[in-house]
């Protein structure tokens, strides 16, 4: 299908050559025009896909309830930061803002701050969160996370990091060639090899690649961890990123579409379906470090919410229900935690500064 933005990509690359994964994707996810999360709503069974705040609230309160723990291990500062990046429709700040009502010191101590371009989820993030009782302050929009103030921070990305461009290599003829989006012979769409070169030891690439072997590297992520894992290191507080993806660097190409809830062609409707890529971990921790916080995990997300209480709170979620109810908690626990479903794939990686363990992650740096 020719979409409005497949035709602007079309001219562009007609005029200047083809482009790399990575602007194809900026092109696709943040076109002010046409971009895929600019112009709407992309959750729920109206959209694309769910993600795990709008399969259970559970997910929420263990995360809220992790980071109160977290902001109690910081030694409670009076002035925090609650920030999370790419909040979706608001549903996850929402549940972790639930769990917090539990320690009505730690909202007393926190302002709310979420990163978001999206003009139609900040809508969305509004409404959902125009009651915060027991928050001091209102919630703070901003476009980057540097925009945060200087403040103990107390992080949660879920489902951020895969969205954020790649840059993709082929191993062909000994040596690794960028692969970019250009157009075939019909004029569509097509991915192709541009001039662009990678230096494996740079690029932390795994040994012994053979011909056709896809890499990734994320450099956008690798800015983003940098400035939030000094953060953290300097001014105090911790993180989670929560993602799919893999716990150390390894071939293979990744990208892929989601539309109506269905995988699709990357290729085939430019800003009409979700664009990501599997997340290395391994490259997030290492920034991480490198800024000097420190990084546990990734462990995985049913581990992690096993080992933080999510099957107490489906049992107090259950009493008193009917058989219905009780299986939909059930089902949602499944979903979360399953190794069929989400509990394996899906990771969470921790940050905190030096000489502070936050349990279940062990004392590993």
């Amino acid at each position: 299908m020719a979409t409005p933005l497949g035709e602007k990509l079309t001219a562009i690359i007609t005029e200047n050559g083809p482009i790399s994964i990575a602007d194809y994707m900026r092109h696709c996810l943040a076109d002010p025009a046409h971009g895929y999360y600019a112009t709407r709503d992309p959750l729920g069974a109206a959209g694309d896909f769910i993600t795990a705040p709008e399969i259970s609230q559970m997910f929420g309160e263990m995360i809220g309830a992790w980071l109160v723990h977290a902001w109690k291990a910081a030694g409670a500062p009076e002035r925090a930061i609650l920030a999370e990046a790419g909040p979706g429709r608001g549903t996850l700040m929402a549940d972790i803002l639930r769990a917090g009502r539990l320690d009505s010191a730690f909202l007393n101590a926190v302002s709310v701050h979420l990163i978001e371009t999206s003009p139609a989820l900040r809508d969305k993030q509004k409404a959902i969160l125009s009651d915060l009782s027991g928050v001091q302050s209102p919630v703070t929009w901003h476009e980057r996370i540097e925009d945060l103030p200087d403040h103990p921070l107390f992080f949660i990305a879920n489902e951020f990091f895969d969205a954020l461009p790649i840059r993709q290599y082929v191993w062909k003829d000994n040596g690794w060639r960028e692969r970019v989006v250009g157009l075939d012979d019909a004029g569509n769409l097509a991915f192709g090899l541009g001039p662009g070169r990678l230096d494996p030891r740079a690029a932390n690439a795994p040994d012994g690649p053979v011909e056709g072997n896809v890499f990734e590297i994320r450099p956008a992520a690798t800015a983003i961890m940098e400035n939030l894992a000094g953060r953290i290191a300097t001014f105090g507080g911790a993180g989670l990123i929560v993602d799919y993806g893999y716990g150390q660097p390894a071939f293979g190409d990744t990208l892929q579409a989601v539309k109506n809830h269905a995988y699709a062609d990357p290729l085939a409707d430019p800003g009409e379906a979700d664009l990501t890529a599997h997340v290395d971990f391994a490259a997030l921790a290492r920034s991480a470090r490198e800024a000097g916080a420190v990084a546990h995990g990734p462990m995985d997300q049913g581990a992690f919410l096993l080992a933080t209480g999510l099957l107490e709170r489906a049992g107090r979620l259950g009493a008193g229900k009917d058989a219905t109810a009780r299986q939909a908690i059930s089902d949602a626990v499944e979903r979360l935690a399953g190794p069929a479903a989400m509990g394996t794939l899906f990771k969470v990686l921790a940050l905190n500064p030096a000489g502070v363990i936050l349990p279940p992650f062990a004392a590993d740096n």
